[in-house]
């Protein structure tokens, strides 16, 4: 085990270059204009209100660029990260002392995932399941958005309860607000990717709509937003809810180490550099955990961002923390003007968060995709939709675990069949060619487990059955062998014994005769039919059938 020595992770030296100084500020401008509007339109969706988003982007911000492990990263408050902390907040009856709790657990769980090395493991996750998961986060965020486009604000929370009041708000919109929802919808949607450079949609569409609301009165809008620093939030504890606030936690931490992560691959690839997974992960909790005590709303690696603060010339920890320190400017002197703001222009903003957030370019391809690719993909959305977050995440893993080693047990018995063709039946492998189909290879490639061991005895019995004199397993190319398959291959030894067929045995390790020998395996397999080499295997096979046959 290697050890983890935060010296060697953290160089003070290398967070102040100042080669490439000027795109850093640049990079951080430009990415701290486009956070603002989504930090105040995050931090309103959360429950926890706009300022609570501004101070997360601010916090996470700052400490994530600060101790991480990807130089051009800007971390703040994402729409997945949103989505959880809003069901906290709603499952905790808006408790602040414990909403905030689990999110400094959710930093601590991060720094002991970073120090414990789990990096390299969090991103194992399959496709499928992020994409349904992201997906899923994705609708919840559009669906929670809709109403408020009408003005309305539903009772209570969840992603059905939005739906269901749809009809409410229909019939009870709010001319000025659905003006602003529309307008707001427009600018981030259709405005040019070129003039995206100078001036974010985002940004625009906060501006545009905010003037609407002041020229045409009516709209609902955020009010009172108290100006200045964060004041410390202390944490409260109730053991009674102590199960939620762990879950919650935990959901929260991997949740954010996922986003971050894939966000760190994006920022490789634009930059040719390679992030170090395990400090990202001790960056973003230290970030998470400051926050959580200041009463921010937790954050993530914001890819968008990311990408944005790369284009314009940022490439160390110097842009993601002039990106925090801007936003702190914002928040200590224009808090007032945010005031003004109204609901619709953030809900369509996050509309189109929602959508972005959406895999469409895989739904695009669904009908191309494998088909247990699709249904995993399909159970995780749903789920995510509309059961539980945690549940979606592991029943997805849970699933993908199960799919892969099902697809290992089915590549592995192809071998046990595969000396003859299937159209003519007529022996293709050069054992079974040269003892006139009386004998044959199984060469198992890769790890032999349990998923094979179920159906390995009976495969074989169709050899059994076929009356062969001899069958030889190579083990050449099985680096590992568990429990379940090492039963397997004492029950087939078993039953080759009692058909009276010679079962060889070549190409396996020290380690894995070893264990073999350890089962009582080779009670049935007497000590010359061990072969180290294939090939002495097949002479003796060959040697052994022209024998009987002579």
């Amino acid at each position: 085990m290697t050890r983890f020595d935060i010296k060697s992770s953290f160089d003070i030296r290398k967070i102040f270059q100042t080669s490439s100084l000027r795109g850093d500020i640049m990079g951080g401008i430009t990415a701290g204009v486009i956070a603002l509007p989504l930090a105040l339109a995050f931090g309103e969706a959360s429950g926890a209100g706009p300022v609570a988003g501004l101070y997360g982007a601010i916090i996470v911000g700052f400490f994530a660029a600060l101790f991480g492990g990807t130089g051009s990263q800007i971390s703040g408050p994402t729409g997945p990260m949103v989505v959880v902390f809003a069901g906290v907040l709603a499952s905790l009856s808006g408790d602040l002392g414990l909403i905030f709790l689990a999110v400094i657990l959710a930093g601590v769980f991060q720094i002991l995932m970073g120090v414990l090395k789990l990096g390299q493991y969090i991103r194992l996750v399959p496709y499928p399941v992020i994409s349904g998961f992201m997906s899923g986060i994705g609708c919840i965020i559009i669906a929670l958005q809709l109403p408020r486009l009408f003005g309305f604000t539903p009772d209570g929370s969840g992603t059905i309860n939005a739906l269901a009041s749809l009809p409410d708000a229909i019939s009870n919109m709010n001319t000025t607000a659905l003006i602003v929802g529309i307008v707001s919808l427009f600018i981030v949607f259709f405005w040019p990717k070129n003039w995206g450079k100078y001036m974010p949609s985002a940004l625009v569409a906060l501006v545009v709509g905010t003037f609407v609301s002041v020229a045409l009165p009516g709209s609902p809008i955020l009010g009172n937003i108290p100006q200045g620093l964060p004041e410390l939030t202390i944490p409260s504890f109730d053991f009674s809810v102590m199960t939620i606030v762990v879950e919650a936690a935990i959901l929260l931490a991997l949740l954010g180490a996922i986003d971050s992560l894939l966000t760190s691959l994006v920022a490789d690839n634009m930059t040719r550099t390679r992030h170090n997974s395990d400090q990202e992960l001790i960056g973003q909790g230290i970030g998470n955990t400051v926050a959580g005590l200041f009463g921010g709303i937790p954050g993530a690696g914001a890819t968008m961002r990311t990408v944005v603060n790369i284009r314009s010339g940022g490439s160390t920890r110097i842009s993601g923390m002039i990106h925090a320190v801007f936003l702190l400017m914002i928040a200590v002197s224009l808090a007032p003007l945010a005031s003004q703001i109204p609901h619709a222009a953030l809900a369509g903003i996050l509309v189109k968060v929602g959508y972005d957030i959406v895999d469409i370019n895989y739904l695009k391809k669904l009908h191309k995709s494998p088909r247990w690719d699709l249904a995993l993909m399909l159970i995780v959305l749903l789920l995510t939709v509309f059961a539980d977050l945690i549940l979606a995440v592991g029943v997805g893993v849970v699933l993908a675990a199960l799919g892969y080693v099902k697809q290992s047990a089915d590549i592995q018995l192809t071998h046990v069949a595969g000396d003859r063709d299937l159209e003519s039946g007529k022996p293709t492998c050069p054992v079974a060619h040269k003892t006139n189909g009386k004998a044959s290879v199984v060469e198992f490639d890769g790890l032999l487990s349990f998923g094979a061991a179920s159906d390995l005895t009976f495969a074989f019995r169709q050899k059994w059955e076929s009356g062969q004199q001899a069958v030889i397993l190579n083990f050449a190319k099985v680096p590992h062998i568990d429990l379940s398959a090492i039963k397997a291959i004492e029950a087939i030894a078993n039953d080759a014994h009692l058909s009276g067929t010679k079962l060889i045995i070549s190409g396996s390790s020290k380690a894995l005769k070893t264990m073999l020998h350890g089962f009582d395996v080779h009670t049935n397999i007497p000590a010359e039919h061990w072969f180290d080499h294939h090939h002495d295997a097949v002479d003796f096979v060959v040697s052994l059938h022209r024998t009987q046959a002579a």
